[in-house]
């Protein structure tokens, strides 16, 4: 309800052509993205989730622009966007009240090679009691929302 408020005074204020308006709901980000409340609509997403899979959020976020131009929501995207969001709830460990969140991320960035472990600054923080398990249940469920194979390709350039 919050975002609701925040969308409608921009739009009364009288500046939103001069206002982006950043979506941080990773439960309906992909629907936050061709929503549209008091003629506004949001600009991206700054979201954790963005912190992994990012060249697919790329091209998420492409779609969304493409669907509000076009005008058209269609089925494919409707299910795109609970996938991510089911995504989402396995690496930021919603079951558990979000306790595994930076693990989460970790786990994900440490598959892709990106980081060498999931250690957290603090060292007692780590995934919680099944979310590995739902992290590999997205994997196999959703392979087209990874971009590992597009980070397989370009890790050793990239820490050259």
């Amino acid at each position: 309800y919050a975002t609701t408020d925040v969308m409608l005074g921009v739009a009364e204020s009288g500046r939103a052509n001069e206002i982006s308006l950043y979506t941080g709901n990773d439960d309906h980000i992909l629907m936050d993205l061709v929503s549209a409340i008091g003629r506004q609509r949001f600009t991206g997403g700054l979201l954790g989730h963005w912190a992994f899979w990012t060249r697919k959020a790329v091209e998420h976020l492409a779609a969304a622009h493409r669907a509000v131009i076009e005008g058209v929501i269609s089925e494919e995207y409707v299910t795109l966007a609970g996938e991510v969001t089911d995504a989402n709830a396995a690496a930021f460990d919603a079951a558990n009240r979000f306790s595994g969140c930076i693990p989460g991320i970790h786990e994900i960035l440490r598959r892709q090679g990106l980081l060498a472990g999931r250690w957290c600054l603090n060292p007692h923080e780590e995934l919680s009691p099944g979310q590995e398990r739902e992290i590999d249940r997205v994997y196999a469920a959703y392979p087209h929302l990874n971009d590992d194979a597009f980070v397989r390709e370009n890790l050793d350039r990239w820490l050259r």
